[in-house]
């Protein structure tokens, strides 16, 4: 099995086009539409904005870059409804952008942790900076943005060395995955310990999860000493274990000599956490 080109940069614009949406309404508690701009027949979609802001984005353990540029009314534009959401009226431009920059860390920082689900492995958003000038080969889309009343429009650019880089990570990702599974049973001690030996004295981060809720940025300005935030999941219902990302079992809350643990009702399956690799 392997990644084509093509297949990441469509994920990769569609992952955009959710987390910019997700954050967006976050901090604004409304979700704006967002469809892509398809370029006329035969076109090379350029990128938009030349004199906009233009914002470079690295990840962790990746070459290349993803960009993300806009003119200075759309950045505006998506900035004041963060600070009208708030019930704030602002006009200076260092605070509206500021907001809209809030943005995109949060889009770029759910980009970068689905990346870390598909690659098997920790991926992070660091070092952005505003560029005045790309270079290098860059596929770019445009997608038209209505925040409320107001339409906008952002450039989304992947520099070849990110996709491409990303295509040979994913492939052997899903190799390695597809290996472990379908290795056979009879294969000898020693030969496994030879493997995996290396790897007992790994240490992973592992969290449980409660539960989840997005909630708007004016109730979080709202919340106080005894506040109630209500999570996605009932109280019957398990928590999930997560080891790097990855949700690999779920449990009850149980209590040890006075510490919370979790007592391992369900594991979940090599083929479920094969999915979330593909």
């Amino acid at each position: 099995m392997s990644v084509t080109r093509i297949a990441v940069q469509d994920w990769l614009f569609s992952d955009f086009v959710s987390r910019f949406a997700a954050a967006f309404e976050t901090m604004t508690g409304e979700r704006p539409e967002i469809s892509r701009v398809e370029p006329a027949e035969g076109a090379v979609e350029e990128s938009p904005a030349p004199g906009g802001l233009r914002w470079r984005q690295p990840f962790s353990g990746l070459p290349g870059a993803l960009w993300i540029v806009a003119a200075e009314a759309d950045w505006a534009a998506a900035g004041g409804s963060v600070m009208r959401a708030a019930g704030l009226t602002e006009e200076d431009p260092s605070k509206l952008k500021s907001e809209y920059l809030e943005i995109l860390n949060q889009t770029l920082a759910g980009i970068a942790q689905t990346m870390a689900e598909r690659l098997g492995r920790e991926v992070v958003s660091q070092g952005g900076e505003e560029s005045g000038s790309s270079g290098g080969e860059i596929v770019w889309a445009t997608f038209s943005v209505r925040l409320g009343e107001t339409p906008a429009k952002f450039g989304v650019g992947l520099e070849s060395a990110l996709s491409e880089d990303f295509v040979k990570s994913a492939t052997r990702a899903i190799e390695t995955a597809a290996r472990i599974e379908t290795a056979p049973e009879t294969q000898t001690a020693p030969e496994k310990a030879s493997t995996f030996d290396l790897l007992f004295d790994v240490e992973l981060p592992v969290s449980v999860s409660f539960g989840r809720a997005q909630v708007a940025l004016k109730d979080v300005l709202k919340l106080t000493t005894g506040s109630i935030v209500e999570l996605n999941r009932a109280i019957g219902d398990p928590v999930e274990v997560i080891v790097n990302n990855c949700v690999i079992a779920r449990g009850e809350v149980v209590v040890v000599e006075g510490n919370f643990g979790v007592r391992i009702q369900q594991v979940i399956s090599r083929q479920e956490r094969l999915r979330t690799l593909t």
